[in-house]
């Protein structure tokens, strides 16, 4: 029997049976710390690589740091279409583009609704304490549409493939996408999905991914877009959440908050530095 978009969504997007012993080793470390208790055995790489990733990463415009940790890591979720959960869109022509609003392809020709959203992100090599730029990097990059539901998988939009694009990063690291301003579904805090790659190549084999992660959006920006039109199931589902609560946040979000600009009429920007 085929489970529905929020059963799929609590048991894959969130991840909790594979991420609760991580989270709850990651909240112990830091409790004992705040206690002035340092562990001085079981502190494993893993243990070390998972606490640095929690940390607050170089914000934009200040000097690059030796100690600048990388984007923590994220579940794709179960509607990825990198290839990992049975759609790959990375392997079609069309997939290498700026503006995701539409679909492309013989068999898609929708466009998502909502509130315009340009997103940039920058790619940071995290070893030179986020100083370099990393040229020639790419991005893959997806999230639901105003309804909360994901191209490819979801029932009305299994035959588009909006709301999802793949770019190389240019000279400064960057790469813009244009899209829509995400729905919030049941049980997940408005977020978008990112994979980066060595290389436009490894993307569009769908190979050899680098880092894979997903950015969030501060409330009082959900709040605005959410009064507007066809937004309005997304005003109930975020009042039943928060950046704390979320299953993939709640361990720490400092590094994936979007720094948001704009607003309803003109649009919104939401950069985000991606130290990898």
């Amino acid at each position: 029997m085929r489970r529905d978009h929020a059963e799929e969504v609590h048991e894959h997007d969130r991840g909790l049976s594979h991420d609760l012993p991580v989270l709850a080793r990651r909240r112990m470390i830091r409790l004992m710390a705040g206690a002035g208790l340092v562990p001085l055995v079981g502190c494993t790489s893993e243990d070390k690589t998972s606490e640095a990733a929690s940390s607050k990463g170089t914000p934009e415009g200040t000097s690059p740091s030796a100690e600048c940790a990388t984007i923590p890591d994220e579940t794709a979720g179960p509607f990825p279409g990198d290839g990992s959960n049975g759609v790959n869109v990375l392997k079609e022509s069309g997939v290498v583009r700026s503006d995701i609003t539409t679909s492309f392809g013989d068999s898609a020709g929708g466009t998502a609704e909502g509130v315009p959203l340009t997103v940039t992100l920058t790619v940071v090599d995290a070893a030179s304490g986020c100083g370099t730029p990393k040229k020639g990097a790419a991005v893959y990059l997806w999230h639901c549409d105003r309804e909360g539901n994901y191209s490819l998988y979801s029932d009305g939009v299994k035959d588009e493939n909006y709301l999802r694009g793949v770019q190389e990063t240019d000279d400064k690291g960057q790469v813009t996408f244009t899209s829509v301003f995400p729905g919030c579904y049941t049980g997940r805090w408005p977020h978008i999905h990112f994979e980066v790659y060595g290389s436009l190549a490894d993307a569009t084999a769908a190979k050899s991914i680098t880092s894979t992660s997903q950015l969030a959006f501060p409330k009082d920006t959900c709040d605005t877009v959410y009064a507007t039109d066809g937004y309005t199931q997304s005003v109930t589902n975020l009042s039943r959440l928060s950046l704390e609560t979320d299953g993939i946040f709640s361990d720490g979000y400092t590094q994936q908050l979007a720094t948001m600009s704009g607003g309803v009429e003109e649009g919104y920007t939401a950069t985000l530095t991606v130290p990898v």
